[in-house]
């Protein structure tokens, strides 16, 4: 959705995008999930683009020989799928919060004060958007049951999660735009959700029992 409206490529995305391409081509595994923002991109499900692999969901084995659904979670959000005009109001009320943002954290910085995140605070805090958030989190939990599966990796709502609430591990990535967080797997078969405003602060949560913060 968002990159049909607005096309911008700079030489950072070049060497991200050749960076990517070096390790596919070397062996390393990558899988590409299309969702709303580049959803142009589902027209090649199913493809490769070099030696990266486009899907629109797959299953991921951990170390520990877990079993997680790996997926956008677009398609579970009844806002973007049955009133897509109402999606693009939010687009359009997230990239002001994004702009919002910038200026909030221009004078934070200047105050010596961290990073904020302006939606993410205001999905926390008001009442609808936390109604939205549960629906969505059972919706992905249950389709990760019915997939016969140990949890779920997600994103799309842009805030990162992970917790056992609902009788299964489910997993939100979060955003990189914003927030800047995204979840690693270690050696040992842990998740570990990262957010990059806070490495070389407190440790981030590790997997089970992990709740918002």
């Amino acid at each position: 959705m968002a990159i049909a409206k607005k096309w911008r490529w700079t030489e950072e995305y070049n060497q991200v995008v050749e960076l990517l391409l070096a390790k596919a081509a070397a062996g390393t595994r990558i899988i590409y999930l299309p969702g709303n923002h580049d959803e142009l991109l589902r027209e090649y499900l199913g493809t490769y683009f070099g030696e990266i692999e486009f899907v629109d969901r797959t299953v991921h084995v951990t170390a520990k020989g877990k079993t997680y659904l790996v997926i956008h979670g677009d398609q579970f959000d009844v806002v973007v799928k049955h009133a897509k005009w109402l999606a693009h109001v939010g687009d359009s009320a997230y990239n002001f919060a994004l702009r919002t943002n910038g200026v909030i954290n221009w004078v934070r910085r200047r105050l010596g004060k961290e990073y904020w995140s302006l939606s993410a605070w205001a999905k926390e805090k008001v009442k609808g958007a936390v109604s939205v958030i549960g629906r969505f989190e059972e919706a992905l939990t249950q389709e990760a049951k019915d997939s016969g599966v140990d949890g779920v990796i997600c994103g799309h709502i842009h805030l990162a999660d992970m917790h056992d609430r609902l009788g299964i591990h489910y997993i939100n990535t979060g955003d990189w735009v914003e927030s800047c967080t995204a979840i690693a797997e270690g050696f040992d078969g842990e998740f570990e959700l990262i957010r990059w405003t806070k490495l070389g602060q407190a440790p981030a949560k590790k997997q089970k029992g992990a709740s918002r913060q």
